[in-house]
């Protein structure tokens, strides 16, 4: 029989069928054949319900596993290619509600819309049907609505210091760029209110934000004139269920993962294809954080996943998980590099803080991070995205704070980090 990873995705889906490996499962295999006609192979997808790969251990990166071993592999090893993942749990303190908290999540929210399942909202068939939901909730999540949180200023004070590579963001609340993270720093892998199109349209017709942002707010009257105005329903660039990833997202990726120092993963549970793979295409050498309420991501869910969890000797190398929300963590890693004054100022100044770089940072870098403080570098962000519609389009929070550092480590600072000055 042929290898399966040589065939084409039509191929392989008619083997799937042939064989009868997803009989019963006529849904799933739907699924597949929707990604398949946008360009995603069967395989990737299925490899996520795979029994996750075995690493070979390698030599222990950090001193502690926690975020005090993590601040000190920052500056010991002057890392300045870092890449930052975030989920829901980022902006739960904005005020906006993550997924799945049952009680306060969105989607036991949405039950006032009377939707078949809570899902619905982000499905473009229940869309094209039904688009009052969407339009209600894009009234109440719009951008401007709601403030940065900490830990979306500690994002930006990493870019500040010259040692962010990426974000990449579950988030569609736009909050990152509200905080001052340019544009090319940051990938909204599932979409945000940055832009807006008219759906089933081919080549596809963008509309101006501000013109749809104008029509939601007069309620059913506005949206059904854009309608008519444009032949189709109008939305902002958020990735519904079935539609494509980003395009800087699949451009990007594998090279930012491939190359990164150090991964910090915040608020999410892991659970969505293929954003939770970020986790496994970090490189085997580049240390790894997760801050969250709860574990997640780990080997035994997800291939070449987080070990934190493991006790065995040996058994982790490079990953630390830090319990509690977002803000608590975020500040916790900050106090740890000697930079708490620097966050603070950015939240206090809502932003227009300036921030001296990591004194590790070259001259060449130290001068593009202080033009992008003084706002010069963006570039539009263009993207699609996909996502299967039994996952959830962001993850969960984080309540509790992070436990203080003991004694020992909290007031520990790194020579390399004291040549800085601080803001008073």
């Amino acid at each position: 029989m042929e290898d399966p990873s040589t065939q084409s995705p039509e191929e392989f889906l008619r083997f799937l069928e042939e064989s009868g490996i997803l009989q019963g499962q006529d849904e799933l295999l739907e699924q597949l054949r929707e990604l398949a006609r946008r360009g995603i192979h069967p395989m990737q997808v299925l490899r996520q319900f795979q029994a996750p790969a075995r690493e070979e251990p390698l030599e222990r990166m950090l001193d502690s596993f926690d975020v005090s071993g993590i601040a000190s592999y920052i500056a010991e090893h002057s890392c300045r290619k870092i890449v930052v993942m975030c989920g829901a749990g980022i902006s739960t303190s904005a005020g906006i509600p993550d997924f799945r908290t049952p009680g306060t999540g969105l989607y036991d929210n949405l039950q006032r819309f009377n939707l078949p399942r809570a899902e619905s909202i982000f499905e473009l068939n229940f869309f094209r049907k039904h688009p009052a939901a969407f339009y209600e909730l894009c009234k109440e999540m719009w951008p401007g609505n709601f403030r940065p949180t900490p830990a979306h200023y500690f994002v930006r004070l990493l870019h500040d210091k010259g040692i962010l590579l990426r974000c990449y963001s579950q988030n569609i609340d736009s909050l990152e760029k509200e905080a001052g993270l340019p544009l090319e720093k940051l990938i909204a892998a599932h979409g945000n209110f940055d832009a807006a199109h008219a759906i089933d349209t081919d080549p596809e017709v963008d509309v101006d934000i501000a013109e749809l942002k104008a029509a939601v707010d007069s309620g059913e009257e506005g949206w059904q004139a854009l309608r008519d105005k444009y032949g189709h329903l109008v939305k902002p660039k958020i990735v519904f269920f079935g539609e494509q990833l980003p395009k800087r997202f699949l451009e990007l990726h594998e090279r930012d993962l491939a190359q990164c120092d150090l991964l910090i993963v915040l608020g999410t549970s892991l659970v969505v294809q293929p954003f939770a793979s970020l986790v496994s295409l970090a490189t085997p050498t580049a240390p790894r954080l997760l801050i969250n309420r709860e574990p997640a991501g780990t080997c035994d869910q997800l291939e070449k996943g987080f070990r934190f969890q493991l006790q065995e000797e040996g058994q982790n190398w490079r990953d630390a998980w830090c319990e509690g929300d977002c803000d608590g963590g975020c500040r916790s890693l900050a106090k740890e590099l000697g930079w708490e004054s620097d966050l603070d100022a950015l939240i206090d100044s809502s932003g227009s803080a300036v921030t001296v770089v990591a004194p590790w940072v070259d001259v060449l870098e130290s001068s593009a991070a202080t033009e992008d403080q003084a706002g010069r570098s963006t570039v539009p962000e263009d993207g699609t995205m996909i996502a299967s519609s039994d996952s959830v389009l962001v993850a969960d929070d984080a309540s509790s704070a992070c436990p203080p550092a003991s004694d020992s480590t909290a007031s520990r600072s790194h020579p390399e980090i004291q040549k800085e000055p601080k803001h008073g």
